[in-house]
């Protein structure tokens, strides 16, 4: 389960997103009514990737080499994806 535990301020709170994806996808299904999909994987990454970025940059107050810390990833690889999605 991927729990993160939230800041210092709210000690006792923990957030889980996996739920919220889940929930998500079991609406997405059940709108599907018996059609099949392909590429979900894809699809999904493609949903949340973008929207991830935008509010991680603007939580770091669009400071990149915050937002790649917070991401994980390196600040070139964050350049890259920004580049993607046109959020230079």
């Amino acid at each position: 389960m991927n729990v993160v535990k939230a800041t210092a301020a709210e000690p006792d709170s923990t957030i889980c997103l996996s739920n919220h994806v889940k929930q998500a996808l079991e609406l997405y299904f059940s709108q599907l009514k018996g059609y099949e999909t392909a590429n979900l994987y894809h699809l999904v990454i493609g949903e949340v990737e973008k929207p991830l970025l935008e509010t991680v940059l603007a939580q770091c107050g669009y400071n990149q080499t915050k937002a790649a810390k917070t991401l994980g990833l390196s600040r070139s690889t964050l350049r890259k994806k920004l580049e993607l999605y046109n959020l230079f």
